[in-house]
């Protein structure tokens, strides 16, 4: 509402933070752990007088610098321009909430830059024990910095008491902040020992190869074990919400989270066989495989935590189109398209209802849509719904998919949004006249059976023809009883996942189960 939208319709926004947050994760936890790593692994190698040791510890530093260094501060940026592109209102909230968190963090890495660069080019060059010295002072920085991102981070899911009293303390140790920091320092030692493996598997001595193996790989299967029960109790500080999303995860989430769960599998038996039990077996395929699936886990769980916080960016304080809750009922009443600043058009007629639409989907729809691109393409979810249906779906938008913000306008602009997208988008025919005289906006049901066809119209239509289609409604109930149809209603996940809860008072269910069952008899 208050700043313009980049808009990029087949490539969502939300498509580029996640492209570069997940692969920057994968590294900045690296980071951490992986400073670790080389200071027990020197370590190691100083105690055992083993000259291999600390030479593989040198060439591990030299790949550190590279990966966290150059790509983690670069995407480190990228993801501060995307974010302020696509979500400008929820970076400014977290700006001006955290700055003294935020310029904490900044010193905290340029502590790590220095004390990174000062370990690799004085290795063997500077006394043992001032060396370590510099080691622990990178891995201390780096962890300050996931301590402070964490609480910036979780913020964003479980704001705590800083709704009520605007206190960014309360806001940063918020419920899921110990939990989350706890599950991210078992995933940064997890990292450790996956990246060590790229490592490892380039080595020529067999010996130094399976001792330094076998090392890494302790370091993945005993954070593993760690992040198990942390995750778990991270879990149930959730909100409520965000519970039932993970447990009922849409489609694209569920497939995201199965995929993350077999990676995680296929990655673990492949650390235990390759890396612990058989170290002589370890190659590079094995490393790069191993690689892979922990980048899936990382992009598995951080696909997981943006998922379960739908529909808020920052949650109940701002929804994912950048709309505030506490704006809502005033929008609805004097409509959507007046308080937007960087709109074509300032109200909907007959004569915009083109462009106001298009306006009205780049602002309510577009950061979580595309339009003919991969991620949660709007064009083939919406293909085949008449008007009436579309208009009468975006009107309940939230009710019928409780992860979605819910339409913020009058009337008539969701019934412009629909025109927009059924004629616009698809080429569809729509009457002539889609607004409402204003009588008509405030519509009552005269009877129970012009109830029970309007709410099919609105509740089932976009997904189910009513005597036509692969989804044909009067086929899936034709010889139903009358009671067996207002059983369904009560559950419908249960008949099939892909199908949203009914939120529905049971006086309107009951005139739904009417309307179907003189269909079913048809």
């Amino acid at each position: 509402m208050e700043y313009p939208v980049w808009y990029l319709p087949q490539f969502s926004g939300g498509s580029l933070i996640a492209l570069i947050a997940v692969t920057h994760v994968f590294v900045a936890h690296f980071a951490v752990g992986g400073g670790l790593y080389l200071v027990l692994a020197e370590r190691m190698g100083l105690r055992e007088g083993d000259p291999d040791v600390l030479d593989f510890t040198y060439r591990h530093a030299r790949f550190f610098i590279l990966v966290t260094l150059v790509y983690g501060s670069l995407t480190g940026v990228g993801i501060w321009f995307a974010i302020s592109l696509v979500q400008p209102a929820a970076t400014s909230l977290l700006i001006h909430n955290f700055v003294f968190f935020w310029a904490a963090e900044w010193v905290f890495f340029l502590v790590e830059i220095v004390a990174a660069m000062v370990y690799f080019y004085t290795f063997g060059r500077m006394r043992s024990g001032s060396h370590q010295v510099v080691g622990w002072i990178y891995f201390i920085s780096a962890w300050c910095s996931l301590f402070l991102i964490n609480g910036i981070i979780t913020f964003m899911m479980t704001p705590g008491g800083w709704l009520e009293s605007g206190n960014p303390w309360e806001g940063f140790f918020n419920p899921t902040f110990w939990p989350s920091l706890l599950v991210r320092t078992f995933l940064a030692i997890f990292l450790a020992g996956i990246y060590a493996f790229v490592s490892t598997a380039f080595l020529q001595d067999a010996r130094l190869k399976r001792r330094m193996t076998r090392f890494s790989s302790w370091w993945v299967l005993i954070a593993a074990l760690g992040a198990l029960p942390s995750g778990w109790w991270y879990l149930q500080q959730l909100p409520e919400s965000a519970r039932n999303i993970l447990m009922h995860a849409p489609p694209q989430l569920a497939t995201i989270l199965l995929a993350a769960l077999w990676m995680a599998a296929i990655g673990g038996v492949l650390s235990l066989i390759f890396c612990l039990l058989r170290p002589q077996w370890h190659n590079k395929i094995v490393a790069l495989l191993v690689l892979a699936c922990g980048l899936g886990v990382m992009g598995g769980f951080e696909w997981a935590r943006e998922g379960s916080r739908r529909p808020f960016v920052i949650y109940d304080r701002l929804y994912s189109n950048s709309i505030p809750p506490q704006k809502i009922e005033m929008l609805n009443e004097q409509g959507f398209l007046p308080s937007a600043r960087w709109t074509h058009d300032k109200e909907v007629t007959e004569a915009n209802r083109m462009t106001a639409g298009e306006d009205l989907f780049k602002f309510q729809c577009y950061a979580c849509h595309t339009l003919g691109g991969r991620n949660n393409d709007l064009y083939s979810r919406t293909a085949g719904i008449a008007f009436e249906g579309m208009a009468g779906y975006i009107e309940n938008l939230h009710t019928i998919r409780p992860f979605m913000p819910p339409f913020v306008g009058t009337a008539n602009e969701a019934r412009t949004l629909a025109a927009w997208l059924v004629k616009d988008v698809h080429g569809i025919e729509i009457p002539a006249q889609i607004l409402l005289p204003e009588k008509a906006i405030e519509r009552e049901h005269e009877d129970r059976s012009t109830l029970g066809e309007s709410l099919y119209q609105q509740r089932c239509s976009p997904c189910h023809g009513l005597r036509q289609g692969g989804n044909a409604m009067n086929a899936r109930v034709r010889g139903w009883e009358r009671d067996r149809i207002r059983a369904a209603l009560d559950d419908l996940p249960r008949m099939s996942p892909a199908m949203p809860p009914l939120m529905l008072p049971a006086e309107q269910k009951d005139a739904l189960a009417d309307f179907l069952a003189d269909l079913a008899q048809e």
